[in-house]
This record gives structure tokens, sequence and C-alpha cells, in this order.
């Protein structure tokens, strides 16, 4: 079994332990045999480590995961390279740690990985820029193994949704079946996309997938770029598990959007908005109509479409089917 580092609350006294050892190994540097020296070494490498994870006292953080959120607590929204986490964890997994802090544990930590992968939802749209104005930094020229705490507060349906995405992960289906599947056993929630991503077995068009669930199949699953600005990036949101109509999945983001902004993201007819969400109305989410029937040709344009509420797009619908009958 691997050796755990074992936290000291004096910094100092590990220092100059450390010191004392590289003294000593001066003399082994001499030594012919390649194997004493290594061996002569691995003190000295894991009083480095204790003294890394002493960093944060053990009050604070009693074991690496611990000490790892605590690190990155302290520096939210701010690039942090792996090896920083390397060392204030003390031990040789802290990829793996901070992977379940993540994943497992729900905090919200990004890597230059999952930033990728979200601009994968929206290439032409504002993502990159509108992080780039959060973390200081072009998410886009991230690292892979450099971490970004872009929320302080954990999600607390966590373990649910770690049991749930490991059940899933055995079905057999699509990624789009399984992302599916997950969504609509979270309906009205915010999902991060790092758990879509761990859903899909890490496959890499995992995003793609799931905007294909909106743009051809017509589930309300939104984003930040699809028309959602109040969500935090990345995340993402089954609004109804319901389809829309075959007419209305291919608006195309841009327009839904612009109607959206040009409507001051309200209901043209009641004046409803996702501000006005209360338990018990069956308002829940805004829906695009289109004025001219797209049965009667009616174009996916943003001259053609006005924003309704759930319940007056309803009305409108039904009332259309009357005349028509």
């Amino acid at each position: 079994m691997a050796r755990r580092s074992q936290p000291d609350p004096t910094p100092e006294k590990l220092r100059s332990e450390l010191v004392a050892l590289l003294k000593d190994f001066a003399k082994e540097l001499h030594k012919p045999e390649l194997r004493t020296k290594v061996k002569a070494l691995i003190p000295a490498f894991h009083k480095l480590r204790d003294l890394g994870s002493s960093l944060i006292p053990e009050r604070e953080a009693s074991n690496a995961r611990d000490r790892i959120i605590a690190y990155l607590l302290r520096y939210p929204t701010r690039v942090i390279d792996g090896d920083e986490l390397m060392v204030v964890s003390g031990i040789g997994e802290w990829a793996r740690r901070t992977r379940e802090l993540r994943v497992q544990f729900g905090w919200w930590i990004y890597t230059g990985v999952t930033f990728r992968q979200m601009a994968e939802d929206a290439p032409d749209g504002p993502l990159p820029k509108q992080i780039k104005e959060e973390i200081g930094a072009d998410p886009l020229e991230i690292k892979p193994d450099q971490y970004v705490l872009l929320r302080s507060e954990q999600d607390r349906d966590a373990a649910y949704h770690w049991n749930l995405i490991n059940s899933l992960r055995k079905h057999k289906g699509s990624v789009k079946q399984k992302i599916l599947a997950y969504l609509r056993e979270n309906v009205g929630k915010q999902i991060p996309g790092e758990e879509l991503r761990y859903l899909a077995g890490d496959a890499s068009e995992w995003a793609r997938r799931a905007r294909e669930l909106r743009t051809e199949e017509g589930w309300p699953v939104v984003t930040k770029n699809s028309g959602r600005p109040d969500l935090p990036v990345g995340v993402y949101f089954l609004e109804a598990d319901r389809q829309s109509e075959p007419h209305d999945r291919k608006i195309p983001d841009d327009v839904r959007v612009e109607v959206l902004t040009r409507d001051g993201f309200k209901c043209v007819e009641c004046g409803w908005s996702r501000k006005d969400v209360t338990p018990g109305d069956p308002r829940q989410f805004l829906e695009l109509h289109h004025v001219q029937a797209h049965a009667d040709k009616g174009a996916n344009t943003a001259d053609n479409l006005i924003t309704l509420c759930n319940v007056h797009h309803d009305k409108v619908h039904k009332d259309m089917s009357r005349k028509r009958k």
C-alpha cells in the first residue's frame, strides 16, 4: 500500500527535518550503486509530502480530499495548477480525489478539458468571453491539468446524482439516450456538464448529443447560450418532461436567443418571466410561438416568432386547433 502523508502541525519542524535529510543525501551521491541512492532519497521524498500537506492545518482539513477543496475555496475562480493540488494533498492520487470532489461531492470544479467541451456547445457563441470575465483568463488556453472552482457552494444532491449516473452507465443504449434518461430524472434541476460527460463514459461528443436533444428532438434542454442567461456557465437544464411540436424543433439557437432578448425574456401575453416561478403556478418556462403557423409556411425567423409562457402557448395551439376543425 502506498504511504500516505502524515500531516504535522509544525511546518517549520518538517522543513528543518527535510533540510537535514537532503544534507545527509549529499554523501550518497558519490556512491556508484543507483538503487542505494534511490532508497536513500525516499525519506526526503516522504518528508516533502508531509511538509506540503501540513501547510493547511489538520483542524481545517483532516484528509487529502479536504485539503484540496480547502485550497480551491481560498482561490475561487482562480486558475490553479495541478501541481499545487499535488503539494497540498500530500498524496500521489490527488487527481482522483479532485475528480471525486467534482463528480461525487458536487463541487463546481472545472478543468481545461471541461472548458473545451463547454465551448463545443456553442462554438460561435459568447461562452468563452463570459468565462474569461469570471476567471480572468481565456478558458480555451487552460491546460487539462489546471483547475478552476467556478462556484463556492456545493451541489447537495451530488450523492443521489452519483448513484443514478453509475446505474445509467451500465445500461445499454446510445450516449444520447443515457443523457436524456438522466435529464428526465432531474427535470427542473441544474446539471453540470461534467456529470453528463462522466455519464457518457468520457465520450468526446456528449455536448453535441445534449444539444441534439433540443435542436433535433425537441426536448427543452437549455443552457446559458441557448436562451437561459440566468443559468451558470456549463450547466444543462431540462425545463419540462415533454417534447416540443415538430415545427418548433428547427428554430436555430441564435434566432431563439434573439426573440427571447427582444421580448425581455417575458411572455408577451401575461408578462410572466422565470423570476416569477412559484409552486403551484402552471407557468414554468418560456417557449417560442409562430405568429404565422408553420403549417401555413410560417418561417423560423425572429419577425415570425414571439415569446409565450407554456400555459399561453398551449392555449394558443388549442384555439388554433379548434379553428381548423
